[in-house]
């Protein structure tokens, strides 16, 4: 697997709550877990299909616990949830990072729609 992009710096926060990516072509982002988590492209979350993707409920306070190299073409994102399943690669967390503000409204967007909340069921 190749990548157009190579990561600079990964660094998980103090309190676990985000990932700090910056990448050689100069571009850096600070990812929050709950968004990491509930965009995972795990088959969990995406399906093997536009038409199986999740809509994940709940993650307001979700950390990661663990970052595992893949590799030299990604890292494994181990959450409290137990969740440890997507394979993150660079090109994948440069579009995330990249495209955050919108993915992150469609998000709501989606939440909203099916009556949905970023906290966990009590």
């Amino acid at each position: 697997m190749t990548s157009e992009r190579w990561p600079t710096e990964l660094r998980l926060a103090r309190d676990r709550r985000s990932l700090r990516i910056a990448f050689d072509d100069g571009t850096a982002f600070d990812l929050p877990a709950e968004y990491l988590r509930v965009a995972s492209p795990s088959a969990e979350v995406q399906g093997h299909g536009p038409a199986e993707r999740k809509t994940v409920p709940g993650k307001r306070e979700v950390e990661i616990v663990a970052v595992e190299p893949v590799g030299n073409y990604a890292v494994r994102l181990v959450f409290d949830d137990r969740h440890d399943t997507g394979i993150y690669g660079w090109d994948f967390l440069h579009r995330l990072g990249a495209e955050r503000a919108e993915r992150w409204q469609a998000y709501l967007d989606e939440l909203a729609a099916k009556g949905l909340s970023r906290d966990r069921a009590r």
